[in-house]
C-alpha cells in the first residue's frame, strides 16, 4: 500500500520541524510549509491524502487555506492545529469540513494517534 502524502503548514518554523521529524518517522511523506500562500500555490487535487496546518498565520488563516483547498475539489482530509482553542473556529473548522481540531501545546503522542486514526478512516472510505 502506498505511504499516506501529508502537507504540513505551520509558520512557527520550529514546530513545523518537528511535526515534519515525528511524521517522517512514522513512514509518511511529508511536505511541510511555514508560508500557507505558498502552501495553497503548490496544492494540487490528489497530491496529498491530509494536510496538517494552523489556524492562526499571517497572509492566510487555517480556515482560509481550508476553503481554498476545498474548492480545488480535494477530498484531502485536514487536522486543524491552534494555540486559540475558540469554539467559533472550531465550529467554522468544521463546518468547512475539518477532520479533527488538534489543540497546542502540541503532544507527540496525541499528534500520532490522530493522524493515523484520519488515515485510517479515510482508507475506510470508499472512493477515495
Amino acid at each position: 500500500m502506498p505511504t499516506a502524502r501529508i502537507m504540513l503548514i505551520d509558520n512557527e518554523a520550529g514546530l513545523c520541524r518537528m511535526m515534519e521529524a515525528v511524521l517522517r518517522d512514522q513512514g509518511y511523506q511529508v511536505k511541510a510549509y511555514t508560508n500557507p500562500v505558498q502552501a495553497v500555490a503548490d496544492f494540487t487535487d490528489g497530491a496529498f491524502d491530509l494536510v496538517v496546518t494552523d489556524i492562526k498565520m499571517p497572509g492566510m488563516d487555517g480556515l482560509q487555506l481550508l476553503q481554498e483547498i476545498r474548492k480545488t475539489g480535494s477530498k484531502a482530509d485536514v487536522i486543524m492545529v491552534t494555540a486559540y482553542g475558540e469554539v467559533e473556529s472550531y465550529l467554522k473548522a468544521m463546518s468547512l469540513g475539518a477532520a479533527e481540531y488538534i489543540n497546542k501545546p502540541i503532544r507527540i503522542k496525541e499528534l500520532k494517534r490522530i493522524v493515523h486514526k484520519v488515515l485510517s478512516e479515510r482508507k475506510a472510505r470508499p472512493g477515495v
